[in-house]
């Protein structure tokens, strides 16, 4: 029951600055999706069917599980840059 908004006919590319602020933008890598979902879940919360127990226990679990080690690692392009000789 959530409306979406109007499409937008233009090229997001060639937006000028004060356009480019009204574009609605989902988040970009998963630790800016569990942020987002740890500050705005209360639509998951209807019907009783999820709780905030199990909610943040997914994020816990996600950020430790996923998030971390990959943030703890150097990246091929990293270890490249700095560790290869």
């Amino acid at each position: 029951k959530i409306e979406p908004p109007a499409p937008i006919d233009k090229d997001l590319y060639d937006l000028p600055p004060e356009e480019w602020g009204d574009v609605k933008q989902v988040p970009g890598s998963l630790p800016h999706a569990l942020e987002a979902l740890a500050r705005d879940h209360d639509y998951l919360l209807d019907g009783g069917v999820f709780t905030d127990d199990l909610i943040s226990t997914w994020i816990d679990w996600k950020n430790a599980n996923e998030v971390d080690p990959v943030r703890l690692r150097p990246t091929p392009h990293e270890f490249a840059l700095y560790f290869d000789c």
